[in-house]
């Protein structure tokens, strides 16, 4: 017992003796980043004078602070910046919904602006921006050496204006322009319709209206199919979704899951690490899944997809997806404005960070591109004749009236998927994977 009480002690006089032995050093090296770090503020403070004073022109103090702040955090990554009290507004007011622009959401790579997606309905979509688009001029301005904050600003302008872009697009030889008129943006962030017994959910972003619009066009949609025993299963279509609101992320998956993790978010500290998880209570009653995705989808609809692929609970269909995989929290500081910064990475439930990798789909599915005279491809074709159609054709008396109506509905929904194919390939294809696996369902 003795041997052991000394063992004790003497372990306990090694690790005092430790500690006093290297406590010296440590707190040196500390003291010397202080002095650093002070020699560098006194550096700044310097430079800041100088220029004050000695510029070819007078400058404005404050936007000489702005600008420091802003390029200390826009060095960092591309997603922390510093945001004026009018871009904090206008943040706030997107958050909610509705907001003045192009409608597009875009980050910056080596130096050039690059179009994240284009948002449903607005004025950059239907001028045919595309997601991976490269925004290289700004009414024949060059955004080349300008931080992203200043490249927004350029895009900016009253309703009702046009603005000019020149885009440099993958597959196209030379840099084209594209005329957009700026128009306020009304995003409904989340549809529901019916494509055959198919019920197609729709989320164009993560705000507010997110969750909200989706279960409850969910619930009108199936009400209208005569009930959930009548629907085939359900596409959840995530393109060029450029995300928004880590919660509804959350709710959105929630939604589809009856247990078990969502996502995980992992900071510096590991004590500030925070997981969700998923409650009781599924929206689809367990219908099969196809969850849509391509490049234009980033951050929340990728939280959305990852952890519905890694529950099994939907098929991801499409391309690989943006890879954003960072937390970006704002804070509020004086003078109304605000910082955002990137504060943690998030995983999906199986543990992967797709930070800068994507979320590969499970089926890769290529949109084909439109040749510019597609309309003209499209035009209808001249139907043709049928023994129907003839004079004094013979009637079909082996079925009955029921019989004959219920083949022609057949055939129009055949037309219809036929035109979807034209229309939308991937939304196609997830829909007849859907009515696929409800065959093979209900054939057991």
């Amino acid at each position: 017992m003795k041997k052991f009480v000394m063992a004790a002690l003497g372990g306990t006089l090694a690790g005092a003796v430790l500690t006093t032995q290297v406590a010296g050093p440590l707190v040196a090296q500390s003291a010397e980043r202080n002095t650093s770090v002070y020699e560098q503020l006194d550096l700044f403070g310097d430079v800041f004078e100088r220029v004050r004073a000695q510029y070819v022109s007078e400058v404005d103090e404050a936007d000489l602070i702005e600008a420091a702040i802003n390029g200390m955090l826009s060095s960092l990554d591309p997603h922390s910046s510093y945001l004026a009290p009018d871009d904090a507004a206008d943040m706030r007011v997107q958050t909610r919904g509705s907001f003045g622009g192009l409608g597009i959401e875009v980050t910056q790579e080596e130096g050039f602006v690059k179009v994240v997606s284009p948002m449903d309905g607005t004025p950059a979509d239907e001028a045919g921006v595309e997601a991976g688009d490269f925004i290289t001029h700004v009414d024949g301005e060059s955004l080349l050496g300008m931080t992203l904050d200043q490249a927004v600003d350029l895009m900016r302008g009253p309703v009702g204006s046009e603005i000019i872009i020149t885009v440099v697009r993958e597959g196209e030889e030379e840099p084209f322009d594209i005329s957009i008129i700026r128009d306020t943006i009304k995003l409904t962030a989340a549809t529901a319709r019916a494509v055959g017994n198919t019920v197609v959910l729709r989320v164009t972003t993560f705000n507010d209206q997110t969750y909200p619009n989706m279960s409850e066009g969910l619930a009108r949609v199936v009400e209208e199919l005569g009930g959930m025993e009548n629907v085939e299963g359900f596409v959840l279509d995530l393109r060029n979704n450029p995300g928004g609101l880590l919660n509804q992320a959350i709710s959105v998956s929630d939604a589809f899951l009856e247990e078990g993790e969502i996502v995980s978010t992992r900071g510096r500290n590991p004590a500030e690490s925070d997981r969700a998880n998923a409650r009781p209570g599924d929206l689809a009653e367990g219908k099969p899944m196809v969850v849509l995705i391509n490049g234009g989808s980033a951050s929340a609809s990728e939280i959305v997809a990852g952890a519905l692929q890694d529950h099994r609970r939907a098929i991801v269909v499409g391309t690989k997806s943006f890879g954003k995989g960072s937390v970006q929290t704002v804070m509020p500081l004086r003078g109304d404005g605000a910082m955002r910064l990137t504060t943690a990475r998030y995983y999906t439930p199986s543990g992967r960070s797709i930070q800068a990798l994507g979320v590969s789909p499970d089926i890769v599915v290529e949109q084909p591109r439109r040749a510019p005279d597609a309309e003209d491809e499209n035009a209808e074709a001249p139907r043709r004749r049928t023994e129907a159609d003839l004079r004094g054709s013979l009637n079909n008396d082996s079925l009955t009236e029921d019989e004959i109506r219920q083949i022609e509905e057949e055939r129009e929904a055949a037309a219809e998927a036929a035109q979807l194919r034209e229309d939308d390939f991937q939304l196609s294809y997830a829909v007849d994977l859907l009515k696929g696996l409800s065959t093979i369902a209900s054939a057991e």
